[in-house]
């Protein structure tokens, strides 16, 4: 009878242990912006990606909770006194199946993010690398790349010539690793739940299409110990609307953006837990130079000349953007003052005259519209833009019809040289330097010059940069290509980005950054 008892009382114990530990199981609930076209590191481009991936993956360096770089897979790392060696020294460490994470896994990848077959999208910011731009572009073997494993902690770097950014680069999402083993297996399915093996805080459990992502916390993660949450769960949301609403419920902890017509009430009713920040980024509209109706630099001058961006600021987005006449935000590091419109800071009527004189040189009014389809991605605050720049164009002569897209469709529609002639897009920062948004429109960068503009002086004002050593005069150079930008104007500068999140008061750790940068391994949630 006493042993029946003490066992029974020991079996109660231990299902009292096992309930209290799944009731301690943290879940994080975060609103995602969208879904993601891939969660392959080497071809992903947007950051409803990114988001997802950072916490799946952990490249050389890392980021920090305030979005400075600090390390990541490498412990520590030396630069030779030319600026063109890096030499890393790699930290013990292991993928999610517990195979040990060696500096043979880091050559691996980026030699295959270089591969021509690999078609990797975003591929042009690691041409630093030597070789890389030669392979990329089938030019020479992926083995010719200058990245080498010394041994299983050591990895060698050699660039064409010294960047000035380049660890920022290693923290971007193309330099997050693969697991070589599970890629040469599977192929293109290494992606795929079951087949995945990661080297982040997390790995990934579920995808459900148009539903949600679920990540669960990699015990083999080096600082697991110091990882807060257990799950957490990317929801797949367009509407900003209904990612507020079920925030109020308290089904998400966080809202990725908040939309500018809800503006005012998140500030009446939950302004304690609205996070508007500065971040590094330009929002504009690409237009295609193929187009014969935009072929004329006049017309997309007065284009440009007749929006009204103040409004867009203050009215469309709530005070929540800034206005931009560059497509270099302000404030950006190795640059100075950006090459601004000329006509920033004259009246608005002044500028819709001369924009309505030049559309009428190049034959277009309202007798004979120019008639152009603006493409934007679902999103009420693009919605609101478009529908007020539709009418700013409108006493020009200008016809807008408006075509909307999910976020997935609309940028595999711009990469892939789909037809349009405006479109909606927007660029952040992967690291703070102007280059990250010049190098853009480059002729050979096909993933991201949605305008399709080709100009050799441009090409070769790039090139002569990314060789210059002496920063001042490399400030110069991109100042120059600036100016051409501005002329030509592949792209409409229209607002320079602030983040403008809800973050529950049971969220700590989720620090504004200028990257806009919020690993879930920094976060804590409290009941």
């Amino acid at each position: 009878m006493f042993k029946s008892l003490r066992v029974t009382a020991l079996a109660a114990a231990l299902m009292a242990a096992t309930s209290m530990t799944a009731m301690a199981a943290v879940e994080f609930h975060r609103d995602n912006g969208g879904e993601p076209e891939t969660l392959d590191p080497h071809k992903t481009s947007v950051t409803t990606e990114n988001n997802v991936l950072k916490d799946m993956y952990e490249g050389l360096i890392g980021l920090s909770a305030d979005g400075k770089l600090i390390p990541g897979m490498a412990e520590s790392w030396t630069i030779s006194d030319d600026g063109t060696v890096y030499t890393f020294t790699l930290r013990d460490a292991k993928w999610s199946n517990g195979d040990p994470v060696v500096a043979g896994d880091f050559e691996y990848s980026l030699r295959r993010i270089m591969d021509p077959a690999t078609a990797a999208k975003y591929a042009t910011v690691l041409y630093p690398i030597k070789n890389a731009e030669k392979i990329n572009k089938s030019e020479l073997p992926k083995e010719e790349l200058g990245v080498k494993a010394i041994d299983d902690k050591t990895l060698e770097i050699t660039l064409e010539s010294p960047t000035p950014y380049f660890l920022g680069l290693l923290q971007h999402q193309t330099g997050l690793p693969v697991h070589p083993a599970s890629v040469e297996e599977h192929g293109t399915d290494f992606v795929r739940p079951e087949n995945t093996v990661s080297n982040g805080a997390f790995t990934i459990s579920e995808f459900v299409p148009n539903s949600h992502i679920t990540l669960v916390r990699n015990e083999n993660y080096y600082d697991n110990e110091n990882v807060q949450v257990d799950k957490v769960v990317f929801h797949s949301i367009d509407d900003r609307g209904a990612a507020v609403r079920r925030f109020e419920a308290g089904e998400f902890h966080i809202v990725d953006e908040v939309p500018t017509e809800q503006m005012a009430y998140v500030k009446e009713n939950m302004g304690d837990e609205l996070q508007v920040a500065p971040y590094l980024g330009t929002y504009y509209y690409a237009l295609n130079h193929e187009s014969d109706k935009l072929s004329d630099p006049s017309v997309r001058q007065a284009l440009s000349m007749a929006i009204d961006r103040e409004f867009l600021a203050d009215e469309i987005f709530a005070g929540t953007m800034s206005v931009a006449y560059s497509i270099v935000p302000p404030g950006i590091d190795n640059y100075g003052e950006p090459a601004y419109a000329d006509y920033m800071g004259q009246s608005m009527i002044d500028r819709e005259d001369k924009a309505r004189e030049l559309l009428e040189a190049a034959g277009f009014d309202e007798s004979n519209p120019l008639k152009l389809e603006l493409r934007y991605n679902t999103n009420e605050n693009h919605k609101n833009a478009a529908i007020a720049i539709a009418d700013m164009w409108k006493p020009l002569g200008v016809e807008v019809s408006m075509l909307n897209t999910d976020v997935k469709t609309h940028y595999a529609h711009l990469r892939d040289q789909g037809d349009f002639d405006v479109a909606r897009a927007g660029w952040i920062g992967d690291y703070s330097d102007p280059q990250n948004f010049l190098f853009l429109v480059e002729s050979h960068n096909t993933g991201f010059n949605y305008a399709r503009y080709k100009n050799e002086e441009y090409d070769a004002l790039m090139d002569e940069a990314a060789a210059t050593l002496d920063l001042e005069k490399r400030a110069d150079l991109l100042k120059q290509a600036e100016v051409l930008f501005m002329r030509d104007l592949p792209f409409i500068p229209l607002l320079h980005y602030s983040s403008k999140k809800l973050v529950s008061d049971k969220v700590s750790g989720f620090v504004p950054n200028l990257r806009d940068e919020h690993q879930t391994r920094w976060v804590t949630i409290s009941e």
